[in-house]
């Protein structure tokens, strides 16, 4: 594809003879690509003139794909801290969607926002309030908004209006998780008068959360679950005529141990003699203690799709779901009660006499034994390896081998060693997504979108910020085994204009007049590392160390609004302290060569 008139302006980059893909899943071909003014200008087989250009990579031998979308974080405080979200943009993601799972900055106040916020994402709050307390000036959509627009940001951003945020700013805190409280009419009014605004302004849609594991931060109302998880089904439905009417997502959770409340959501996007509506959820995976439910719950969401009129999408990881914790610091211990327990005491001489108390290692035990209860964890500790302890004959093992060796229960064995050496106690273990062929089958489910990084939240416990580099390396390797499950170009489009058109946005695609938002693969770099274990420090959260991801020969150039952000060598000197990367994505905006039209008009 020749570009379709003479040139009068010199571009501003050009990449050079890269097998370019153009997120439709359409065929691939080695071609020059011109950016000028942020748009993509020429696609050319030939080579383009570069004489004053300033910037010419050459692309022999890489894979120029449109910039990936990550379409589940949280990087609701650290935007606020960091706008350039390196972790991301170095692995090729210029688009990020955030508001996630009923959480995030935009309508409450500061100390209230911080507590929906900090537990759940596993953030410290000592960070995350005084940031806030600094930094958060308004208390509306539109405020919110028109912020995002100040900020030198370093990807694109998306965002949901957070169903817990909204729900407090119009009910106070302490009512809104007050199970015998409901809003009344005149709130009611109010929560969607808000929302309309939000979706005014461009936001994606309303996110919620049904999974009760999830609990508050701080001291007034600690250990109470998520407000949403409070609210009855008619005042989700009255929301949810909101975001029917205009198109836009409802995004969220069902009680992810019990699950049952997901033919609800199903049920809320059937289309049948009304508007479907745009509904995705958390989250399609091969869990270890449930190895059947993907296979159900992935086949309901695509009949639903296909004969009952329904626009539904489970989210989707596409490698394997491994986590850290240090010490008994791990989301999944709020799923029993036992568990919950513990982690409702911040105190750790507290904590510590809970754990070592008789009568509480029996209700341990018994939670951890039951084969009843619904489930996330797996709740064996044979599966769960010590990788760092200060008592090194331990590192290595799992808490099942210490306690064999030592003639205890394996919980016993856990809760010693966190006694004895609290959050210098260091395991992993993996939840789901463990076996390579199911995780296939899952990456090519068509009720499903490649989702849920949850990058920026759980700092110590996980790293899915490469997530896409991931899916391309899946891909890849099955290719060259002689065993393709999909191709490149599928690939891509899932990771980029599958996400764009779904959530109606202007990214995802890199055809003539499109954002030149891109990333530029090497092949060859799609290696072990992208699994591999890294840590950095966070300067904008005191120093503290998170777990990231370091394929650094994977990803030779991020361009975002034809701007160089980041290459092998790092990042642009200005990024993320000026203007001119990044910028807020509104839903249902025009896109692509519609817009470089209008722009042109």
């Amino acid at each position: 594809m020749r570009a379709d008139a003479p040139h009068t302006a010199p571009f501003d980059l050009i990449i050079r003879n890269g097998r370019h893909f153009d997120g439709t899943g359409g065929p691939s071909a080695v071609r020059d690509l011109g950016i000028r003014d942020g748009r993509v200008v020429a696609i050319s087989p030939e080579p383009l003139d570069a004489r004053d250009c300033p910037e010419v990579i050459d692309a022999s031998g890489k894979w120029v794909v449109p910039g990936f979308l990550d379409t589940h974080t949280h990087y609701d405080a650290e935007l606020l801290a960091s706008p350039g979200l390196k972790e991301s943009v170095r692995h090729g993601v210029t688009t990020v969607t955030f508001g996630s799972c009923s959480i995030g900055m935009v309508c409450s106040a500061p100390e209230d926002c911080s507590d929906l916020f900090t537990r759940v994402e596993s953030i410290p709050r000592d960070n995350v309030l005084p940031l806030l307390q600094k930094t958060k000036t308004w208390n509306t959509p539109r405020g919110y908004v028109e912020a995002l627009n100040r900020m030198p940001l370093g990807p694109n951003v998306t965002a949901f209006l957070g169903h817990s945020d909204l729900r407090v700013s119009v009910m106070g805190l302490s009512r809104a998780v007050d199970k015998h409280t409901q809003p009344s009419e005149a709130e009611m009014q109010r929560m969607e008068a808000v929302l309309e605004e939000g979706l005014d302004v461009g936001l994606l849609g309303l996110s919620t959360m049904t999974t009760k594991w999830d609990k508050l931060d701080g001291d007034r109302e600690r250990s109470k679950s998520l407000p949403t998880t409070y609210a009855r089904w008619k005042e989700y439905a009255r929301l949810n005529r909101v975001l029917r009417r205009r198109g836009r997502i409802h995004q969220g959770a069902p009680d992810i141990v019990t699950k049952i409340n997901m033919f609800a959501f199903l049920f809320a996007s059937f289309g049948w003699f009304r508007k479907p509506l745009k509904t995705t959820l958390i989250t399609l995976m091969d869990v270890k203690s449930n190895g059947l439910l993907h296979r159900v719950v992935g086949k309901l969401a695509h009949f639903c799709n296909r004969f009952l009129g329904a626009d539904f999408r489970w989210q989707a990881l596409p490698c394997p779901f491994e986590v850290h914790a240090d010490g008994i610091d791990l989301v999944i211990f709020e799923e029993f009660g036992a568990g919950e327990a513990a982690l409702h005491l911040a105190d750790e001489v507290e904590r510590n006499e809970l754990l070592k108390d008789e009568q509480y290692r029996r209700w341990f035990r018994k939670n951890y034994e039951s084969k009843l209860t619904p489930r996330v964890w797996h709740r064996d500790f044979h599966d769960a390896e010590i990788v760092g302890c200060p008592d090194a004959s331990v590192v290595g093992q799992s808490f099942g081998a210490v306690a064999d060796a030592r003639g205890i229960h394996p919980v016993d064995a856990f809760l010693d060693l966190v006694v004895a050496h609290g959050k210098q106690l260091r395991w992993k273990t993996t939840i789901g997504n463990y076996r390579k062929h199911r995780l296939e089958a899952i990456v090519q489910d068509k009720g499903a979108i490649l989702s849920f990084s949850d990058a920026g939240a759980h700092i110590r416990n996980m790293a899915f910020y490469n997530f896409p580099l991931r899916m391309l390396k899946l891909v890849n390797d099955a290719i060259n085994e002689g065993r393709a499950f999909m191709s490149i170009e599928q690939a891509v489009w899932r990771l980029t204009g599958e996400l764009g058109d779904w959530f109606g946005i202007d990214a995802g695609h890199l055809r003539l007049g499109d954002r030149a938002d891109i990333a530029i693969i090497e092949p060859i770099g799609l290696d072990a590392a992208t699994a591999a274990y890294a840590e950095a420090p966070m300067p904008e959260f005191g120093g503290m160390l998170r777990m990231v991801n370091r394929n650094d020969a994977a990803v030779v150039a991020t361009v975002i609004n034809g701007r160089i952000a980041y290459r092998q060598a790092g990042f642009a000197a200005d990024f993320g302290q000026q203007r001119g990367y990044g910028r807020f994505l509104a839903a249902g905006a025009s896109t692509g060569a519609s817009a470089a039209l209008a722009h042109a008009a």
